[in-house]
């Protein structure tokens, strides 16, 4: 496996960079735009304000969305002691150091740092991380939710399509999501949310077509999961 490049990666909107392993830890950090990694476990995303954690050797891709200046720190140790993908809350400080290292990949001194902070870091969050189904009728209709964030259909309804029943649902979401569908579709909603936040569309816009019956519900909705309100969403 090749070595966790550090440096930085400037992406377009829609960019991507396929399917990788590297035989070290890495830090990827959107210091403009939004960035996701996608596993065989599912599909996890950071705006400005976050970054993602990728263990050595997991098999992973890019996507970028929206004009997105990514930087990348490789480890050769894991100062997070973490083993599986993570989202990552950035301060105002450990924007800058990540910055820092990023553009000067071989000053001891900021990478130390970095480490000692990483280190003293609080657990890490998961606000949109999308389970990947197994289940080929629970991935029907996830497939079908992603397809129209917006749409109002029911679990029944859903089940009816995909050919199951709801309970069937209910259970597969529990067992392979570990959530329940209103969890799973709201973080379906609030990643698509994302990426149209980072498009340039305005909240109003963004909430309706993301299914929320206004944007003050919609903004409740991600100030709840983030912690902050979308218009904070690309700045630490």
């Amino acid at each position: 496996m090749p070595e966790a490049p550090t440096g930085t990666r400037p992406l377009p909107g829609g960019g991507e960079i396929d399917a990788h392993r590297h035989d070290d830890h890495q830090i990827a950090y959107p210091y403009e735009g939004v960035i996701s990694i996608t596993t065989g476990a599912g599909t996890w995303v950071a705006p400005g304000n976050r970054a993602l954690w990728i263990p050595a050797g997991t098999v992973h891709e890019h996507r970028a969305y929206g004009r997105t200046d990514l930087r990348l720190i490789g480890f050769t140790e894991n100062p997070l002691r973490l083993e599986r993908p993570a989202v990552l809350a950035v301060t105002p400080l450990l924007r800058e150091l990540i910055v820092a290292c990023s553009e000067e990949p071989g000053d001891p001194l900021l990478r130390a740092v970095l480490l000692d902070r990483l280190r003293r870091s609080p657990a890490p969050e998961h606000p949109v991380h999308l389970p990947a189904p197994r289940d080929p009728r629970l991935a029907a209709v996830c497939a079908m939710v992603r397809a129209d964030p917006a749409g109002d259909r029911t679990l029944p309804e859903l089940a009816a399509a995909a050919g199951t029943s709801d309970r069937t649902l209910a259970r597969l979401c529990r067992t392979e999501l570990g959530m329940t569908f209103p969890q799973w579709r709201t973080q379906t909603r609030l990643h698509h949310a994302l990426i149209l936040l980072a498009e340039g569309l305005q909240v109003t816009t963004v909430a309706h077509r993301c299914g929320w019956s206004s944007a003050s519900a919609f903004i409740d909705a991600f100030r709840h999961v983030f912690g902050h309100t979308p218009g904070r969403a690309f700045r630490s």
